[in-house]
């Protein structure tokens, strides 16, 4: 494993690290009344932090290295969730999390990505921004047009398609300030992204505000890197140097991946769901001065 391989993977892993930390804080610092508080703001403070250096893992690896090492923050967010909670996971928890770091170390084992220096075709990345753009505005209208959870689901979709492309953009604003820092500000990449992320945090709040946590939550979680690592293949023409029958192995590998994901992200989202339920009745309890149970 050389320099351009451990090194990603090294602040990939420790991304994932801080943008589970993070994502505990805010949810516990912001689960009672829904007000930002000092812990909200460390904990988007330390998330900040995880996003930039997978951004850096972005600009010196592979997105097929550092998506799916990035999934991992689900898995970390497990025993900081129970610690949080004080509590231990349940069995189904570490079955499920075993899983996944079985998939993910088996995925990078076999297919060995290298980083590519290709920069995508100008017509070739256009079609792909037109078919992304048109997936994303279809989604948002069905999600208009039906019941909350499927609202909660196609706007978790979005919300995970827009951070996959997110990705994307991040690797192509670090080659940009590495190779040619100068002309950063007058390419479209870096306005793209922040109208990508904007957005992608806009359709996470309204899948979370259509009331089906655990159907928003795994959509999104699961599209991310999905999205992402297709582009990737797409776009900049990474691609695994393997033979058929390995890639049909890796195919199916990277299925129960995604599987072992979207269930550790509803079991999440549950459980969230119960604390939020939990927290109201509190406060119900409390404003008719009942006490607490």
């Amino acid at each position: 494993m050389d320099v351009h391989t451990w090194v990603p993977a090294l602040l990939a892993v420790l991304a994932a690290l801080l943008i589970a930390a993070g994502t505990v804080l805010r949810q516990r610092a912001s689960r009672v009344n829904g007000a930002i508080t000092r812990g909200w703001w460390l904990g988007a403070a330390i998330a900040l932090c995880g996003f930039a250096l997978q951004a850096a893992a972005l600009g010196l690896g592979s997105i097929l290295l550092v998506q799916p090492l990035i999934v991992l923050a689900v898995l970390f967010a497990l025993p900081l969730e129970a610690w949080a909670d004080n509590r231990h996971p349940a069995r189904i928890e570490w079955a499920w999390g075993g899983v996944l770091v079985v998939c993910v170390a088996t995925f990078l084992t076999v297919a060995r990505p290298e980083p590519s220096m290709r920069r995508p075709d100008a017509l070739l990345m256009w079609s792909t921004v037109g078919s992304v753009a048109a997936l994303v505005i279809a989604l948002v209208l069905l999600a208009q047009r039906s019941s909350p959870h499927y609202k909660a689901l196609f706007y978790g979709l979005v919300a995970g398609i827009l951070f996959g492309v997110s990705a994307l953009l991040v690797k192509a604003i670090v080659y940009q300030v590495t190779h040619e820092f100068l002309h950063t500000f007058v390419q479209p990449a870096i306005y793209l992204f922040v109208l990508v992320v904007v957005g992608a945090v806009v359709a996470q709040q309204l899948g979370f505000a259509a009331g089906d946590l655990q159907t928003s939550f795994p959509s999104m979680t699961v599209a991310e890197p999905a999205v992402a690592m297709v582009l990737g293949v797409l776009l900049l023409g990474e691609n695994l140097k393997v033979s058929v029958p390995t890639a049909l192995f890796l195919g199916v590998v990277l299925a129960v991946m995604i599987r072992a994901v979207s269930e550790l992200a509803k079991l999440s989202a549950v459980r969230g769901e119960e604390k939020a339920v939990a927290a109201e009745a509190a406060q119900t309890d409390q404003a008719a001065g009942r006490p607490a149970a």
